[in-house]
């Protein structure tokens, strides 16, 4: 079958939506332990991985871009959170408000990636009628 690239962008929406649920478990895990001593708090990076991808790609339009992506490359990565900073006594570094916004915040990312594959497969059954 010719690669036709039809599902590049799918293939790069549902790596964020799995970098969206990564990042929901490390906000989960940083909302249990905001009482243990020296915990520091964990994120994910996404985004930035996929800046990266696009910003070193040699060709010039956004489709080429995002074809030539290595999607086995292409993942969320879990870091720790400014892991020498802490306003606390105890050594750890989170703040329940925080994360609680973040949560939020998070949560409306994953519901806007899941809407945008939707709206690319109603393109792709639209196209296919």
């Amino acid at each position: 079958m010719v690669n036709s690239g039809i599902y590049n962008y799918i293939d790069v929406l549902t790596k964020a939506a799995d970098a969206s649920a990564l990042r929901q478990k490390a906000i989960a895990n940083n909302i249990a332990n905001v009482d243990t001593p020296h915990y520091k708090r964990q994120d994910v990076s996404f985004a930035e991985n996929l800046e990266r991808a696009l910003r070193h790609s040699k060709f010039e339009t956004l489709d080429e871009k995002v074809s030539s992506l290595k999607m086995d490359r292409l993942k969320g990565t879990v870091y720790t959170d400014s892991s020498n900073y802490s306003y606390r006594l105890d050594g750890n570094n989170v703040d329940i408000d925080t994360e609680n916004v973040e949560m939020a915040s998070n949560q409306l990312m994953y519901q806007g990636v899941t809407q945008s594959i939707t709206s690319e497969f109603s393109h792709i059954q639209a196209v296919a009628k």
